[in-house]
Order: structure tokens, then sequence, then C-alpha cells
């Protein structure tokens, strides 16, 4: 694993009034490791992102991205990031082509760039017949794996992927995982939440939050050798299920 750190949250705090829906969190990620982040909805896993990614700021806590300080910093933070929501975040109502050409410029590329490097994109895609094809019209298969590619188009040193192969095809989760695979091995840091535990197996390094903290950090082989699951699947369940009390 490279030892060069991209992101480094030391004690981090977040709350809202007297509610903290991240308590403590303290954790590293390396260039070129595909990091995966899971948790139950509520466990604080959106409000870290949110925060690594510069759109809110720590209570308390240090919170390094790409070496920028989030507390104090937090917009230069997005220039040196690449982000693809769950939720699908290109214009429907826009061209292949034209989605790429916006967020390239979102993402500060010079349009000549852009340009020069848009046909090799869509040609690595098998999307050159689709260059001109509205968004709204394309399968959501073909839809996500442009949002990553669009999100990467820059050359980020980090990509936030939340929930990115939610609601597609078991064929297609393994085509994205392909891509994910060879966006770490180009040097960018991919840091990805996913419902899919299956998919956890293929991170570098897995974290488990549970109730804004974490409770689990180490590779998927690790961390079912030290609890006795044979998946992390499993594994997720041992961990954050409320443990019986006893009579």
């Amino acid at each position: 694993m490279n030892e060069q750190k991209v992101i480094e949250v030391d004690s981090l705090v977040k709350k809202f009034g007297s509610f903290v829906a991240n308590n403590n969190l303290t954790f590293d990620v390396y260039k070129g490791e595909i990091f995966g982040f899971l948790g139950a909805n509520g466990a604080g896993k959106t409000t870290a992102i949110r925060i690594l990614c510069g759109l809110s700021r720590p209570s308390s806590g240090k919170v390094k991205v790409a070496g920028i300080d989030a507390a104090h910093n937090p917009e230069e933070i997005k220039k040196r990031i690449g982000y693809m929501s769950q939720r699908f975040s290109l214009y429907e109502d826009l061209t292949v082509s034209e989605n790429i050409e916006l967020y390239g410029g979102i993402y500060g590329m010079r349009m000549k760039e852009i340009r020069t490097r848009t046909p090799e994109l869509l040609s690595r895609l098998n999307f050159t017949g689709y260059a001109d094809t509205l968004i709204r019209s394309l399968p959501l298969g073909l839809r996500q794996k442009l949002a990553f590619a669009v999100a990467v188009f820059h050359e980020p040193e980090i990509v936030f992927l939340d929930e990115p192969t939610s609601g597609v095809d078991p064929i297609t989760r393994r085509q994205f995982w392909e891509m994910i695979y060879e966006t770490a091995g180009n040097g960018i840091t991919v840091f990805v939440t996913t419902h899919y535990m299956d998919e956890a197996e293929y991170c570098d390094r897995v974290t488990i939050m549970n109730e804004g903290r974490i409770v689990a950090l180490d590779t998927p082989a690790a961390l079912r050798q030290k609890y006795g699951t044979a998946s992390v699947e499993e594994l997720f369940v041992k961990i954050t299920r409320p443990k019986k009390e006893s009579v």
C-alpha cells in the first residue's frame, strides 16, 4: 500500500445541536487505496462524507483532505476531488458530450483540454455512438458508468462514490468495479460507500460505522478473521446489531 496519506481524520466530531452525528472519528486513507465506508442509514456516513468533500465543517477535531484543512479551507478541497452521488447527478436534458463539457468546466478544466480528451473517454467507455444522445435516453447502468467517468475526468486526487451501484444489474456492477480498480491503479484514491456487502470484499480496507462511531477498521480478510465470520455481511450484522441483554 502507498504510504502517502491523502485523507487524515483525527478525533472528528460533528454536532447538530445536542445530536452527535460523528463521534470522535479517527482514520487515514492512502493514495491509490479503495476505501470502503459501511454503515446503516443514520450511522453518520453521509455527514462524514460531506465534511471530507468540503460541504460541511467539523465541530471539532482535525480533518485534512489532499493536504487541505477542512475546517479552514473547504472550498479548496472541492477543486481536488471528484464526487458521484447515489442519486444520478448528470443532466438528463443534455447530451453525453454536453455533460462531459459541463462537468469538465465545473472541475476547472480548459475547454481545449476537454474537447481533446472527450473522444478518448467515449472510446474507452464504448460510448462513441452515444455522444449526441440525451442522458434520459440511456439505461441506468450506462448512466452510472458515465457519471463515474465524468467524476474522474479531471484526474482528481480522490473520488468519493456514494452508493454508486445502487439499482444496477450484476453485470454492470462488475463492470463498474473494473472501472474502480483501473482508477485506483492510476493512483486516484477511491472512497466508496455501499450497502452491497459483497462489494466491501473488493475494497483494500473497510470502515464500519454504527451510531456515529467507527466500530471496525481493517482489511476485509483481517476483520473476518478477527470476528470469526465467513463474509463481510455476516461481520456487519455481528458488529452492528444490538446485543441482547442477559436476564
